[in-house]
């Protein structure tokens, strides 16, 4: 069982299956990229100083 949960949670079973819920049209999606990906690099920047 052990194994089981930790192979479920590497392969990210539940992330997908609740992304797949519901429609998210390609413009939503794509917006919450980029705004992740500047988050992250707003977070990069700040380590670095």
């Amino acid at each position: 069982l052990k194994r089981f949960k930790r192979k479920f949670d590497r392969t990210k079973t539940m992330k997908k299956l609740r992304e797949r819920k519901q429609f998210n049209k390609p413009s939503v999606v794509n917006r919450q990229q980029k705004m992740k990906a500047v988050y992250v690099q707003r977070k990069k920047a700040i380590e670095e100083q």
